[in-house]
């Protein structure tokens, strides 16, 4: 059975919020429907713009066969250090998951697809919600 560390967020996440136990219980549910064993989630911190604890999950590959995220929308938003997430993790030969979305990194093409979740939420992000006649 493959392993992964589970990711979660102390903080909101573009526009986001979940409680810890919230993000645990999916996290949980998603390991259990694709036959995963859950590790112990690791917390990021609070503070806006921080991803020491994901460079922590990262350097501890090694342990692993991958990580789990509560959601995609945890990824840094600086494409920059996103795709060193990306491949760190791809030349590891370890995946990386997303359980509210239900998707997966396990090739470099699947990278594709979430890049394309995350462009869309950014741009809607960036839309007019109300037009005043």
């Amino acid at each position: 059975m493959k392993r992964l560390r589970g990711y979660i967020f102390a903080r909101p996440f573009m526009g986001e919020r979940a409680p810890q136990h919230v993000q645990n219980i999916i996290l949980r549910d998603y390991c259990n429907k694709k036959g995963f064993e859950l590790l112990l989630a690791a917390t990021e911190y609070a503070m806006p713009d921080s991803f020491m604890i994901l460079e922590s999950v990262l350097d501890d590959l090694d342990s692993v066969d991958g990580v789990v995220f509560y959601s995609l929308y945890q990824l840094p938003t600086q494409s920059k250090i996103r795709n060193s997430v990306y491949s760190r993790a791809l030349e590891s030969g370890k995946s990386l998951h997303f359980a509210v979305e239900g998707m997966s990194i396990t090739k470099p093409s699947d990278v594709d697809s979430v890049e394309q979740c995350l462009l869309v939420k950014t741009t809607l992000d960036n839309c007019i919600t109300k037009v005043e006649v």
